[in-house]
């Protein structure tokens, strides 16, 4: 029976790397590398580095589990399965190691793993911004500034931004694996005591073996502040996706209504209201982003180890490396759905920008009365209180300026107050920002 809803209802193709089969494999790998470099340098037999190996593809997840509920240690039940099978290479299994060891080295596979398919979802998620971007790049709507209108701009420049953050989020997670695909293979306080002389010399073959980079230096452990910044990249990614989805949410209120979810034929908003349209989708992509967030205080708690190392972060990490992983990469799969899906209401997209009698072009008003030679501070405060008089009395802005200022012509009115044309350098913005 499942209890986390990370196991079938948020699941992707995330689970599978941080499933407790997977998890096995990289410890036996982890393993099997360590025997091999022991074979390189003449520690042990050569043949025992195959009938490691082999050993480790007959050990059984139910196996490790039987030998743990006795033990009471997980790695090591592993390592007593593996021995089980190697017959008299056995005594050579986990030589010279301690467990961590093999769980923060294993550790760094498994985030090499998960870090590709984020990075490859993230690269195909800009580019559905991207197209967005280009499609709605001449949409003019209203910019709206403390929740109120300000000026026009268009689609395009709303989805050219998360396209650049989402980049930004992408670079940063290519940038981090330096810091945290590494292994170590330096024993119980990080002195390589148990390599007799070698430890150097077999944590560099057991890494090249694995494809990670040597930790310089450690404890027992591999230190925390590599695993909390990948945690904090992970929730980077995953506040973009909650200010998308919160956009999305503001602008499909009933009020705005601009843009709206896609609503299926037989899909349901409300269980009494039957013309609900609720944006549920963007909704619960802001309620997880919170749990990536929150997980980042685990990671940062979990630096602050006592000593050479204490057991504090051992049992959270159980639960905020998968989560956070599988969390992120749900969301970022959701809401790649909800854009490309995302349907656009130009009637109202239009009557927005008009809804202010004019006042989004209160700012243009104001810089083309300095043109006319009036300071720019008489000219804002002028066109303050025109506005004012705008909102008052629930006229056109323009009329109040027709009435009250002679520096313009009527045709110089309107063409001031036309928003199509004051939407600055939009469109180059957008092309630039998109242009790989």
């Amino acid at each position: 029976m499942s209890i986390s809803p990370f196991e079938e209802r948020y699941a992707t193709k995330m689970n599978a790397i941080f499933e407790e089969e997977n998890k096995l494999r990289k410890w036996i790998e982890v393993e099997v590398a360590l025997a091999k470099a022991h074979a390189e340098l003449g520690t042990i037999p050569k043949d025992a580095t195959k009938k490691i190996e082999d050993a480790g593809k007959k050990v059984k997840l139910e196996r490790v589990k039987e030998i743990e509920e006795e033990i009471h240690h997980d790695l090591m039940a592993m390592v007593k399965a593996v021995t089980e099978q190697a017959g008299d290479a056995g005594k050579y299994v986990h030589l010279g190691s301690t467990s961590y060891d093999i769980e923060d080295t294993a550790t760094a596979l498994i985030f090499r793993d998960a870090i590709e398919l984020m990075e490859n979802e993230l690269k195909q998620f800009s580019q559905i911004l991207k197209q967005l971007a280009l499609k709605h790049k001449k949409t003019i709507c209203v910019g709206r500034t403390h929740g109120q209108h300000a000026t026009p701009t268009t689609y395009g420049m709303k989805f050219a931004l998360y396209y650049q953050e989402t980049k930004r989020n992408l670079e940063r997670l290519q940038e981090l694996k330096k810091r945290i695909l590494v292994g170590k293979m330096s024993g119980a306080v990080g002195t390589m005591a148990t390599f007799r002389g070698n430890g150097f010399q077999m944590q560099e073959l057991v890494m090249k073996s694995l494809g990670l980079t040597s930790a310089k230096i450690t404890t027992q452990v591999i230190q925390r502040d590599r695993h909390a910044e990948v945690l904090f990249t992970l929730s980077l990614t995953a506040a973009m996706l909650e200010k998308i989805a919160k956009e999305i949410r503001n602008l499909q209120r009933s009020e705005i209504a601009e843009v709206g979810e896609s609503f299926g034929k037989k899909q349901v908003g409300s269980s009494t209201m039957p013309q609900k349209r609720n944006p549920h989708k963007s909704e619960r992509v802001c309620s997880l982003a919170r749990i990536v967030r929150a997980n980042v205080a685990v990671a940062m708690e979990n630096i602050s180890l006592e000593h050479e190392r204490d057991l504090t972060n051992s049992a959270n990490e159980r639960v905020i490396f998968p989560q956070s992983f599988i969390c992120t990469h749900y969301i970022l799969l959701e809401m790649g759905k909800i854009l490309s899906g995302l349907e656009f209401f130009q009637d109202n997209i239009k009557r927005n920008l008009e809804l202010t009698n004019g006042a989004i072009m209160a700012e243009r008003l104001m810089i083309a009365l300095t043109d006319k030679g009036v300071g720019r501070q008489e000219a804002h405060e002028k066109v303050r209180q025109l506005a004012i008089q705008s909102f008052d009395n629930k006229i056109h802005l323009k009329d109040v300026a027709a009435k009250e200022l002679n520096q313009f012509t009527k045709k110089e009115l309107d063409e001031l107050f036309d928003y199509s044309t004051y939407i600055g350098e939009a469109e180059k913005i957008v092309e630039k920002a998109t242009k790989e």
